[in-house]
C-alpha cells in the first residue's frame, strides 16, 4: 500500500497557477504508476493525470496543456503543476496509485481543496 498526504491547495483566481504536492510512503513507491484525481461537489471523482515509474505522463483532455505531473522518487513525492486555472477546475484533489484500486484498493487520502474563483 502507498499512503499519501496531499497539500498545496488554496484559493486562486481564474488564469492563476498552483502547485500541489503529494507526500507518499511505502518502500516500493518508485515502481508504481501514480496519479492525480479530483472530485467536485455533487460529481464523481475523475482521473486527471498519471506518471509512470519511468516518468511517462498522460493527462485527461480537460487539463492537457495546462497541468503537468511530475515525481521525485528519492523524496517519494508527486507534484501537480496547474496553470491557466479555470473555475471548472475547482475540486478536492487527490493523489493515489493509478489505477487506484490496483495497489491501494479503497484507500484515499484527505485530499487538498482547490478553489478557482474571482
Amino acid at each position: 500500500q502507498v499512503q499519501v498526504v496531499e497539500s498545496g491547495g488554496g484559493l486562486v483566481q481564474p488564469g492563476g497557477s498552483l502547485r500541489l504536492s503529494c507526500a507518499a510512503s511505502g518502500s516500493r513507491f518508485s515502481i508504481y504508476v501514480m496519479g492525480w484525481y479530483r472530485q467536485a461537489p455533487g460529481k464523481q471523482r475523475e482521473w486527471v493525470a498519471y506518471i509512470t515509474s519511468g516518468g511517462t505522463t498522460n493527462y485527461a483532455d480537460s487539463v492537457k496543456g495546462r497541468f503537468t505531473i511530475s515525481r521525485d522518487n528519492a523524496k517519494k513525492t508527486v507534484y501537480l503543476q496547474m496553470n491557466s486555472l479555470k473555475p471548472e477546475d475547482t475540486a478536492v484533489y487527490y493523489c493515489n496509485t493509478y489505477p487506484s484500486r490496483a495497489i491501494n484498493g479503497d484507500y484515499w487520502g484527505q485530499g487538498t481543496q482547490v478553489t478557482v474563483s474571482s
